[in-house]
């Protein structure tokens, strides 16, 4: 009679150290005799790689997009502010206001420039 091997947790962990020690030696290949696909795995890990390199490209790019776009709001506000205060000192009345305010004699002209032809 033929007998059946039976698993003892020790074969197990045997297993595990075995497998672990060939990962850590760089046998795992070897010992699962997959020699012969090395060019498909190597291939397939500079895809990965080519992968996870474009995608952390794509990420700092994202990144100074959005650091760029909050730059630009703030400049818009900033813009908009210089605009408005640009626009109210534009005003005939702010302005004969301010060059009172400073002492200047310089009014309004009262009668329209002379165009010479």
């Amino acid at each position: 009679m033929e007998q059946k091997r039976k698993w003892k947790l020790s074969d197990l962990w045997e297993l595990l150290r075995n497998g672990f020690s060939a990962i850590i030696t760089g046998n795992l290949l070897l010992r699962l005799n997959a020699g012969k696909y090395f060019n498909h795995i190597a291939y397939t890990f500079v895809l990965f790689w080519i992968l996870i390199f474009e995608s952390l490209m794509a990420e700092n790019a994202l990144g100074k997009i959005e650091k760029n776009n909050a730059k630009i709001k703030e400049m818009e506000i900033v813009y908009a502010d210089k605009t408005f205060k640009v626009a109210s000192m534009s005003r005939r009345s702010e302005v004969e206001k301010r060059l009172a305010e400073l002492g200047s004699t310089v009014k309004e002209p009262e009668q329209q420039a002379i165009t010479i032809e």
